[in-house]
């Protein structure tokens, strides 16, 4: 190959090299998925034969942005294959992937390891995992999309859980945990979800039966307090309690605290009958708003809305605004700050004893939602970039690969459902995690590449992070495209071997 060709092959190598479909399974080339690991490249594609078991895997190499690695279950007879047992069944240590309709059980400290940047997990079932179900590395992951999954039997003790989150914000600032149409269930310790990440967005889920709370967005452990405040977001999800623990907690939890700001709108809680209160207030928190919520207590009975005894609040006073929320009647530490709180005996659902949770006709539910665009933050205290729209509706303790849509007759109904339509399923959104963050991280900060080390394995921490380089230097763009130069060599030594 002559110098010409050379530098023609190097400027276009990575737009030459032609994304491949492998096959793993039973009479495939691949037998595990760990064979096939070593040979990824951006934007191919990895097919699992469904109706069987695999072992742990380790995912180090990285697609990029706009050509991910897909890693698909292809289910067989109905069930999706099974990646089970290892320390860590799934590492993810490579940069821009997907995994899609697999099983994943039985790693001893975490089913799903995630340390790299742009990972999306959807529609897999999550389970029987004896410590950590799915858990974010301390240093070096990016943003994190977790949606229409299943996650149960996971966790132990007080210091594993289920889901466990966190970002990076050195590495990668701007992160964003996005969690969405997921059903998270009996839980076996812990907080059903857990989230460290600078910002948490958690949108129409059902979560329900952990040990303790069953939301906690809190702050990074060990990290600069200055670098970041870290704010949540969360819309139109069901939280249920089955036991007397605290539904939510947000700000702390003794180690980390965000200064943060909070938004809850459109959920609905159900708890146990004379229960901790609903929302848990605990170390730094700036402010929290909350609107067209519905809290509802087994029996009928009053529920206590929100503990602040807890709290520390970093401008020295009590942040909390809302409005158009439904109680029982007798409630007790409703927050003087809500606006227009409806009052009652009973929401009237649409069949409590299943678990139906549309407003029934004649509910005072019904309507009664404040709109989404005429929601306010507390004065001077806006919530950044908040989503204005509903559109969608938690899965009904079960997760396929559609989600609820949520129809409405230009009135919204208080709570997470709509009442008067059936449950109709509509196509998902089209999201990808690596938009949901700014691409450029901050000056200094190490540029993306290789996934850093995992998180100390008792220190029970969890990152997400996410951003990309805001440029590459002559020296790694040269790298690159002598990378990708090896890349097209190598199929095209592929290719020869195959036809001979």
């Amino acid at each position: 190959m002559g110098t010409g060709a050379v530098v023609c092959a190097l400027l276009l190598a990575s737009g030459i090299a032609k994304a491949e479909t492998y096959r793993v399974g039973a009479g495939e080339k691949y037998a595990s998925l760990q064979d096939v690991a070593g040979e990824l490249s951006p934007g191919d594609v990895v097919e699992v034969k469904g109706g069987a078991a695999y072992g742990s895997v380790l995912f180090e190499r990285h697609g990029t942005p706009d050509k991910p690695i897909v890693i698909r279950g292809i289910s067989v007879g109905g069930r999706r294959p099974i990646v089970q047992g290892g320390r860590d069944t799934i590492e993810a240590a490579g940069n821009h992937y997907v995994f899609e309709n697999l099983e994943i059980t039985g790693g001893a400290f975490r089913c799903f390891f995630h340390r790299a940047h742009d990972i999306t997990l959807r529609s897999v079932v999550v389970r029987d995992c004896p410590a950590h179900g799915i858990l974010g590395a301390d240093e070096g992951s990016g943003s994190m999309l977790l949606e229409a999954s299943e996650i149960y039997r996971c966790g132990e003790g007080d210091k594993r859980h289920p889901i466990y989150m966190a970002t990076d914000e050195r590495a990668h600032p701007g992160s964003v945990f996005r969690m969405q149409f997921c059903y998270v269930h009996d839980g076996n310790g812990g907080n059903n979800v857990k989230s460290r990440a600078e910002r948490n967005e958690i949108y129409f889920n059902w979560i329900e039966g952990a040990r303790y709370h069953e939301l906690e967005l809190i702050g990074p452990d060990g990290a600069d307090p200055a670098l970041k405040r870290e704010d949540s977001e969360v819309i139109g999800n069901v939280f249920r309690k089955t036991n007397d623990a605290y539904s939510v907690r947000v700000g702390g939890d003794g180690t980390g605290e965000t200064n943060g700001r909070y938004r809850f709108v459109h959920n609905t809680f159900l708890v146990e009958a004379e229960n901790r209160a609903v929302f848990r207030l605990f170390d730094g928190i700036e402010s929290i708003e909350m609107h067209n919520n519905v809290l509802f207590a087994r029996g009928g009975g009053p529920v206590t809305v929100v503990r602040t005894s807890d709290a520390k609040w970093s401008t020295g006073r009590e942040i909390i605004g809302g409005a158009n929320n439904w109680l029982p009647k007798g409630s007790t530490s409703v927050p003087s700050g809500w606006q227009g709180t409806l009052l009652g005996s009973d929401p009237m659902f649409e069949n409590l004893s299943e678990l139906d949770l549309r407003p029934a006709t004649g509910s005072p539910l019904r309507d009664a939602a404040a709109p989404m665009t005429t929601l306010t933050s507390p004065p001077s205290f806006a919530f950044p970039n908040p989503r204005s729209d509903l559109g969608f509706q938690p899965p009904r303790r079960s997760v396929g690969a559609r989600v609820l849509n949520r129809a409405s007759d230009g009135k919204l109904d208080i709570g997470a459902y709509e009442g008067g339509f059936d449950f109709a399923e509509a196509e998902p959104p089209k999201t990808r995690v690596a938009s949901l963050a700014p691409a450029s991280p901050a000056p200094g900060s190490p540029a993306l590449g290789p996934a850093l080390g995992p998180s100390r394995p008792g220190g029970g921490g969890g990152r997400c992070g996410c951003s990309l380089p805001g440029h590459v230097d002559r020296t790694e763009a040269w790298f690159g495209l002598a990378v990708g130069l090896l890349l097209v060599l190598r199929r095209q030594r592929r290719q020869r071997s195959r036809s001979a």
